[in-house]
């Protein structure tokens, strides 16, 4: 059926071979480890698993029963212990685990025995206060040593967390803390953005007064401002962990055991309570940070991705703190107090592993190449990118103005749900190209079905996973059906991510955006990605992010909303010549039939991109849920202007 398939437009033929120096120089330098995973899969998990310290070892690698799967069953570990006491017990106490920035300047570099300390005097704070192994705990925090510190320490004691990004509503955080019947909250008086305090603990007293399941508040004070403090269930964070010991013995948990539950957006309103285990998440996130950064015991390691997110979860805590690197934390924005601040830190820090946005690297082609200038990222040798597909222009000025063209780039395909990376380039061994996150890291299945559960050799459909892994999620907190019916019945015992996606004659898979916002033109089922890529394609396009609106022939017409780079302007004009270069690069189908210029585009507070919004503008309809938005009122100005054009 023609539905079944997505046409692919965008033919991408650039190509960029891992340098020879890194190359010798990798963890992964030849095609064996893809070979040994697709030989023995459950084999070649283990061996990652017995680089982990273990209580018990496992009696099996994996027992699957569609579509519930759990990972070496038996085994007993410890997440915090893998992260901090392994290390300190063999002599690397002394080594820098975290180098943290504030947004207003200041640095703290702790060790990896300060932090050992640390998260033990919390961890007993945590169980001071009643936490005990299997309860619950909310945090919401800003970006700051403690954030990371109040998750291990949770880890240590058994107590699953659920970390709300702080800057989230109080009514996104009530939902969460109700769904996870949390039982502590632990939040700060404020955080800093852009020079301003963040209100958190005004928003903390706002949700906690709807959440009966709360027993106490946990403040850390981080701005000074004063706020108030509840008798009986508010307490500081710096009187109680300054009285705790800092030794706290680890709860033994099993490899399936609740590490986290992490709550992710659903097109249905309601957020899914998505749940990660200890045994297979851990193993997945250590081999991934270990062989797609290439991390070496001399690295610095920066994704500047918040905790809030499952990115600042499996790339700023359990993996690297796993593997035993020293990483960068920043509080702030990109872009406080001036437009260079990533590049100073880089700098500053010695950053060489950097993982970031394709939105945030868009964000940096529009503010202009001067910026990174100004800085000395000789000592970067690795990029990476995460949590959309980026398009192959964005890749491209990574590679130049960042990477110096001598930094290989890795393209991360992956999930809240996932755990971890799963598709992705091996710096050292995959040649890359622009827009592709290339193939499945190794012990990964992935295919390209149709609807009928077929597969696509080449061109486009529906990505799926065609074997349980072991970062999966488990199930929906609280909601197994819910969990079988959004990503197990399109095809019997496979996993599907939601994703359209291609595949080009060297196998490589091309993401195309979810499939909810797949356009249906005239009959042609098109990614957004590829049209998005046309248009930032021409030189005065920063952004871009495009939908469909119904039209009576073509069934859909193209909308695409468009943010220039610095220096140019919005005319007819370039409005037309838009349309003219989308057609030139994918074709005359792919052709916007309108091209909105805006200053902002509406975007999460992880900046991603909110097409369904902008489909509802386009559409003429009432907005949707505003409250994820980082900006709301960069919607209703959208509206407005959309309006007065079509008017």
């Amino acid at each position: 059926m023609a539905t079944d398939r997505i046409d692919t437009l965008l033919d991408e033929q650039r190509s960029f071979a891992p340098p020879a120096a890194f190359a010798r120089g990798a963890h992964v330098r030849d095609r064996a480890p893809y070979e040994r995973a697709a030989h023995d899969r459950e084999g070649y998990w283990a061996d990652w698993a017995r680089q982990l310290q273990w209580v018990r070892p496992w009696d099996r690698v994996l027992e699957w029963k569609p579509p519930h799967a759990k990972w070496f069953v038996g085994g007993k570990l410890n997440a915090s212990v893998n992260c901090l006491d392994r290390h300190v017990a063999a002599g690397r106490g002394d080594k820098t685990a975290i180098v943290w920035e504030g947004e207003p300047g200041e640095v703290r570099r702790i060790t990896y025995s300060e932090l050992h300390a640390d998260v033990s005097r919390f961890a007993n704070v945590l169980k001071g206060l009643g936490v005990a192994r299997g309860d619950r705990v909310a945090v919401y925090m800003p970006m700051v040593p403690e954030v990371v510190v109040a998750m291990l320490a949770c880890a240590r004691i058994g107590a699953p967390h659920t970390v709300v990004f702080g800057g989230f509503s109080a009514e996104s955080l009530r939902d969460r803390i109700n769904d996870a019947q949390a039982k502590v909250l632990v939040t700060a008086d404020g955080g800093y953005r852009r020079g301003t305090v963040v209100t958190l603990k005004q928003h903390a007293d706002d949700a906690v007064r709807d959440c009966p399941s709360i027993r106490h508040v946990v403040v850390l004070r981080r701005t000074g401002q004063p706020v108030p403090m509840q008798p009986g269930r508010d307490v500081w964070w710096h009187e109680r962990t300054s009285a705790a010991a800092p030794q706290c013995e680890p709860e033994v948990m099993d490899a399936e055991d609740p590490l986290f539950i992490l709550y992710t957006s659903g097109t249905t309103g309601k957020p899914k309570g998505i749940l990660h285990t200890t045994g297979g998440y851990l193993t997945h996130v250590f081999a991934t940070t270990k062989w797609v950064f290439d991390l070496t015991e001399n690295d610095v390691f920066w994704c500047t991705a918040d905790v809030g997110w499952v990115t600042g979860h499996s790339y700023i805590v359990y993996g690297p703190l796993a593997l035993g690197v020293t990483q960068v934390m920043y509080e702030g924005a990109p872009d406080h107090p001036a437009k260079d601040r990533f590049w100073g830190i880089c700098a500053r820090h010695g950053v060489t592993v950097f993982y970031t946005a394709p939105t945030a690297i868009r964000a940096f082609m529009k503010w202009g190449v001067e910026h990174p200038a100004r800085h000395d990222l000789s000592q970067l040798r690795l990029l990476g990118t995460v949590g959309e597909p980026i398009n192959p222009e964005a890749w491209m000025w990574y590679h130049q103005h960042i990477g110096k063209e001598r930094c290989p780039i890795v393209d991360t395909w992956w999930q809240t749900e996932t755990g971890g990376i799963m598709i992705t380039p091996l710096p050292g061994v995959v040649t890359t190209k622009p827009g592709s996150a290339t193939v499945p890291f190794p012990g990964i299945e992935a295919k390209l079905l149709d609807g009928e559960g077929g597969e696509v050799a080449t061109g486009g459909g529906y990505l799926a996973i065609t074997s349980p892994w072991p970062g999966m999620l488990r199930t929906i907190w609280g909601d197994d059906e819910r969990y079988r019916q959004q990503y197990w019945t399109k095809w019997p015992g496979v996993y599907f991510p939601g994703d359209g996606a291609k595949r080009d004659d060297n196998g490589y898979f091309w993401i195309l955006g979810r499939v909810d916002d797949v356009l249906n033109v005239a009959g042609h089922r098109i990614g957004t990605m590829e049209v998005e890529s046309a248009l930032v394609d021409h030189p005065a396009v920063a952004e871009a992010a495009v939908v469909g609106k119904a039209h009576d022939l073509k069934g859909q017409a193209i909308a695409a909303f468009v943010t220039l780079k610095e220096g140019h302007t919005t005319t007819d004009a370039l409005r037309e010549e838009l349309k003219g270069h989308v057609a030139k690069k994918i074709g005359a189908l792919a052709r916007p039939d309108d091209v909105l210029f805006a200053a902002d585009l509406p975007k999460t507070r992880s900046g991603k991109i909110m097409r369904r919004l902008l489909k509802d503008i386009a559409e003429g309809r009432a907005l949707g849920d505003t409250t994820t938005l980082a900006d709301p009122g960069v919607v209703s100005r959208l509206k407005d202007q959309y309006e007065e054009r079509e008017s």
